[in-house]
């Protein structure tokens, strides 16, 4: 999929009905905290904690997420997407005073004390005539430090005007800046030219006043944000895909609130991926986390937890401190699944801490089992003799049996968001029988590649999968819309993981069913053109 974006307008440009469905990535994490500086309530992609590092300041002691993002990337993880968010945190201004008294007032577009920022005002090629009494240049620069001469960004704006009605006026060309934007009212005066204080710099700059703040500790609310104003959780949109997501501590020894927890384990439902959940510091051994993975509030099959905390060389404090294991385990997961499907159950996805990692407490084998058994996954310094099939938090709470395994969920996620995004088509196509079995083939090629790559492998051959699109599932209706029916087999008993996706103008709507003992067809949903999927629909499955 190609995207783009222009002067904040999103472009994307998705499979179409003549291309085959891609396979989303299954190891794309997305973090939500704290940041030395950086923009707000924006995702941001990055590589590798250098990235982290130049858009979001490097490690703070005060932000959990700087130290999440590095374990992260030191355990193996390779793509991430952070949104920086704050509590009653304010920008460093600019003032650039005008002839009559006034000023030109620029406040960064980045709060915080960390966000560095000069400005400089000439008019340079602007004759001096009336015509062009209200116009000006101005620089701005983003520099490492004050005082530096490294300059890490810079925009500039030529023949800027204070008139109201001109075409380049001052407030309408800072609306596209991603350093300043406009605090208060455009003066009347254009500003003056900024006078050289230091004849050993090359031009002259007014420096942001050290008025910024980087806000307080953070609270559930800074972390929910607004689904309206698309901030904290919310900041994430529709193009900013990701397979999972993590919320780092609030704060050195504050953890997520449930509030917060709550919405995010939302949000993964609604976006098909896993929420990733740290174990209370309180679980200080095996029986006690037994005991607390039991009674845990978040048990879902799309939760994943880990333990024990981990110990970690803190380069700020210069000593090893413990940390939550989130990061550093999302970071394994990444590093394997470049060498693997993420669907695989045969115990790979149990590597090793990296090298400078190790787990706070010792967990021996036996009571590690008993953790699987309830959905808590064991950290370790080194591969363990007899690895075990990574497990999510449902346990045995799991609506369906193979989803206690996170290969198997993930499978399932990333099926289903495949078929989503690939065939978003159809929402511009007409509800009619061409266009119904082009969709088809498309998802069969898809599902046809998971069975050759060994997604299904207790299924029988040539019975692991099926689609249904056509008039039993798009019945004449007032409204034409395109659905489609599709799932594959379990391999066990005749169970059957089905999915009813109808795109709407609002959005994809995926209903997940169970078709359970379906005998008809040989144990497969039966494509014959009598067969009564609406009588299917209502015997058969479970909503």
């Amino acid at each position: 999929m190609l995207r783009s974006s222009i002067q904040g307008i999103h472009v994307a440009a998705e499979s179409g009905a003549t291309d085959a469905i891609v396979r989303v990535d299954t190891a794309v994490v997305a973090f939500v905290g704290r940041a030395l500086r950086g923009p707000l309530h924006q995702p941001v992609t990055i590589r590798s904690f250098a990235d982290y590092q130049t858009v979001f300041g490097g490690l703070w002691q005060p932000s959990a997420m700087s130290y999440a993002v590095e374990q992260y990337f030191e355990n193996g993880g390779q793509l991430a997407r952070v949104v920086r968010v704050a509590n009653a945190a304010r920008p460093v201004t600019i003032r650039l005073p005008t002839r009559d008294g006034g000023a030109l007032l620029l406040e960064a577009r980045c709060p915080g004390t960390r966000e560095f920022l000069r400005a400089s005002v000439d008019y340079d090629n602007i004759p001096d005539v009336a015509g062009d009494a209200d116009a000006f240049n101005l620089v701005v620069h983003r520099v490492r430090s004050p005082g530096s001469e490294h300059v890490e960004d810079q925009e500039i704006f030529t023949r800027a005007s204070v008139h109201p009605e001109s075409s380049r006026n001052i407030g309408v060309l800072l609306a596209e800046s991603s350093l300043v934007r406009l605090k208060g009212p455009v003066p009347l005066m254009r500003p003056q030219q900024t006078e050289r204080g230091d004849l050993r710099s090359f031009a002259a700059y007014v420096a942001s006043s050290p008025d910024g703040d980087d806000g307080g500790p953070l609270s559930d609310y800074d972390l929910i944000g607004s689904a309206a104003e698309r901030t904290g959780l919310f900041a994430f949109g529709e193009q900013d895909a990701f397979s999972f997501l993590y919320l780092p501590p609030r704060a050195r020894d504050t953890a997520v609130g449930a509030s917060a927890l709550l919405v995010a384990a939302r949000m993964c439902r609604a976006r098909r991926a896993m929420l990733v959940v740290d174990p209370p510091v309180e679980w200080t051994s095996p029986l006690s986390a037994l005991s607390g993975v039991r009674e845990t509030p978040h048990a879902s099959d799309q939760a994943l937890m880990y333990y024990p905390w981990i110990q970690a060389y803190d380069r700020l404090r210069g000593r090893f401190e413990q940390f939550p294991p989130g990061a550093a385990a999302l970071g394994i997961l990444a590093r394997l699944a470049v060498a693997r499907e993420p669907w695989s159950t045969s115990g790979d996805d149990e590597g090793p801490l990296r090298p400078g990692f190790r787990p706070a407490c010792a967990i021996p084998d036996d009571q590690r089992a008993r953790l699987a058994s309830a959905g808590l996954n064991v950290l370790q310094a080194v591969r363990a003799a007899k690895p075990m099939a990574a497990r999510t938090l449902a346990g045995a709470r799991a609506t369906v049996a193979e989803w206690r395994y996170l290969g198997r969920r993930r499978l399932a996620l990333q099926m289903v968001e495949s078929v989503v995004r690939g065939t978003r088509w159809v929402l511009f196509e007409p509800s009619v029988p061409a266009v119904w079995r082009r969709l088809a083939r498309q998802i069969a090629t898809l599902l046809t590649g998971y069975e050759r790559d060994g997604a299904f492998p207790e299924a029988a051959p040539g019975g692991a999968w099926f689609v249904i699109c056509d008039e039993r599932v798009n019945p004449p209706r007032q409204t034409p819309l395109t659905s489609v029916l599709f799932g594959y087999s379990t391999g066990r008993d005749g169970t059957w993981i089905c999915w009813l996706l109808t795109h709407e103008p609002t959005g994809p709507r995926v209903q997940q069913t169970s078709l359970n003992q379906l005998q008809s067809a040989g144990g497969r949903p039966p494509l014959d053109p009598d067969f009564d999927v609406a009588t299917l629909l209502q015997e058969h499955f479970l909503n």
